[in-house]
C-alpha cells in the first residue's frame, strides 16, 4: 500500500521516449520527474529508448530497426523491473501510439500495483477506434488504471472510449512559470513600427505549417506591414522555404530554426502576438510560454491552448484558419485590444500550468489509484 503522498513515494514513470530524445513527452516526463524528486520523492524512469546510462534510468531496449522505442517482451521485462523496483505507482506516459507504454501498464495491472496513465496527445477517430478495440481485447477497462489528460480538449474523446468506470481527470502541463515571466518593460510598438508575430514548435506535417504560412498571408494581406518568425526544425522546413520564395515572402517571414530557451524567451520579449496553428495540438506548452512571457496568444478553439486562452482575456481564438487569421489582423490593428490582453498576461499567472498545482493534482490521481487497487479484478 501506497504511503501518504505526503511522505517519500517510490514513483516509476515509463515512456517510450525519453531523454537523449528531445520532444514534448520526453522534456515534460523529465521535467515532471525534477519535480517529484525535488519534493522528496524516489523516481525512476524506465524507457525503451536507447542512450547512455542516467541516473535512475531503466533502458530496456531491443534491437530495432531505427533504434524505435518499442521491445516485442516489454510486458515480461517490465514485470521483472517491478518485482525488483517495487514501486508504490507506476505513471505510464502515451502518445496516440505508444506499445511499449501500454505494455508496461498492462505489467503494472498483472502486479496488481496503483497505475495512472497521462494521455499527452489528441486522440482522432481512428486511434479512438484502436483502443475501443483493445479495450475488448484486453480489457483494459478493467484494469484499475487512473487516467489523466493534458487539457480538456485532449481528455474528452479518452472519456468517450473509456466510459464511466475509467476515472480520467486533467492534469495541465506543468511550467517553471517563474523562469517565462517578462522582466523587461511592456513592449509598445511604436506608429509604424511592424507587428511582430511569432510561433514556435517542430516543423512537421501534423503541424500544419504550410497552412501557417497561408494564414500569415490572409492576415498580412488585412493588416499590411507585419513581420513573422518561425521557430523550430522539422521535415517540412524545406517545403516551408520554397513556399516563402514562391510568394514573395522571405522578406517579413523569418526561419531561424530551432532556438534554446534562452533564445526563446528573447524573441517573445519582442513579439506582439504569438500563433498557435495545430487544430489537434493537446496542450500547447510553447503557446502556455508565450502566455506566461506576457504576449497575446492565437489558437483554435478546439485545441488544449483553450484551457489557458479565453477569448479576450488572454488572446483570441479562432475555429478555422481564417478565423484565425482574422484575428491576427484584429490584434495588428487594434493597438487598444492588443495591449490590454498583453497587460493581463503580463500581470497574472497561468497558476494551474504551475509545478506545484501539477504535483498536487498528480497526488490526487496517485491516491485513487492506490484506492481502486486495492482487490480489483485483472483479465488482461
Amino acid at each position: 500500500m501506497i504511503p501518504p503522498y505526503a511522505e517519500t513515494v517510490r514513483i516509476l514513470h515509463v515512456s517510450d521516449c525519453y531523454l537523449p530524445r528531445l520532444g514534448g513527452i520526453e522534456v515534460q516526463v523529465a521535467d515532471l520527474t525534477a519535480a517529484q524528486a525535488k519534493s522528496g520523492h524516489e523516481v525512476e524512469v524506465a524507457t525503451a529508448t536507447p542512450g547512455d546510462p542516467l541516473p535512475g534510468v531503466h533502458r530496456i531496449v531491443a534491437p530495432m530497426p531505427f533504434d524505435l522505442p518499442v521491445h516485442p517482451f516489454g510486458v515480461g521485462r517490465t514485470l521483472r523491473l517491478l518485482a525488483a523496483r517495487r514501486p508504490d505507482v507506476v505513471h505510464v506516459h502515451a502518445g496516440a501510439v505508444s506499445p511499449f507504454a501500454w505494455m508496461a501498464a498492462r505489467a503494472a495491472a498483472r502486479a496488481r500495483l496503483p497505475l495512472v496513465v497521462t494521455v499527452h496527445s489528441m486522440w482522432d477517430p481512428v486511434t479512438k477506434g484502436v483502443y475501443a478495440a483493445l479495450g475488448g481485447t484486453y480489457d483494459w477497462r478493467r484494469w484499475g488504471l487512473v487516467g489523466t489528460a493534458v487539457s480538456e480538449a485532449a481528455a474528452r474523446p479518452i472519456r468517450a472510449v473509456a466510459g464511466r468506470g475509467v476515472p480520467v481527470h486533467v492534469v495541465s502541463n506543468g511550467l517553471d512559470i517563474s523562469g517565462w515571466r517578462p522582466t523587461g518593460p511592456a513592449r509598445h510598438a511604436a506608429p509604424g513600427d511592424p507587428v511582430h508575430v511569432v510561433a514556435v514548435g517542430r516543423l512537421a506535417p501534423r503541424k500544419h505549417p504550410l497552412r501557417l504560412l497561408r494564414m500569415l498571408q490572409t492576415a498580412e494581406r488585412r493588416a499590411p506591414g507585419l513581420r513573422a518568425t518561425i521557430v523550430g526544425d522539422g521535415p517540412a522546413r524545406a517545403s516551408m522555404e520554397r513556399h516563402l520564395r514562391r510568394e514573395g515572402m522571405t522578406g517579413w517571414v523569418e526561419l531561424p530554426g530551432r532556438l534554446s530557451r534562452e533564445r526563446i524567451r528573447a524573441l517573445l520579449a519582442e513579439a506582439d502576438v504569438f500563433v498557435a496553428p495545430a487544430p489537434r495540438e493537446s496542450f500547447g506548452l510553447a503557446a502556455l510560454e508565450a502566455r506566461a512571457a506576457g504576449v497575446p496568444v492565437v489558437a483554435r478553439a478546439q485545441s488544449g491552448v483553450a484551457d489557458f486562452v479565453r477569448p479576450g482575456e488572454e488572446g483570441l481564438l479562432g475555429r478555422d484558419l481564417a478565423e484565425m487569421a482574422a484575428s491576427i489582423a484584429r490584434l495588428a490593428t487594434d493597438t487598444g485590444l492588443r495591449e490590454r490582453i498583453a497587460a493581463h498576461n503580463r500581470e497574472t499567472e497561468p497558476v494551474r500550468c504551475s509545478w506545484p498545482s501539477v504535483l498536487a493534482g498528480f497526488e490526487r490521481c496517485y491516491e485513487q489509484a492506490v484506492s481502486r487497487a486495492r482487490g480489483r479484478p485483472f483479465s488482461g
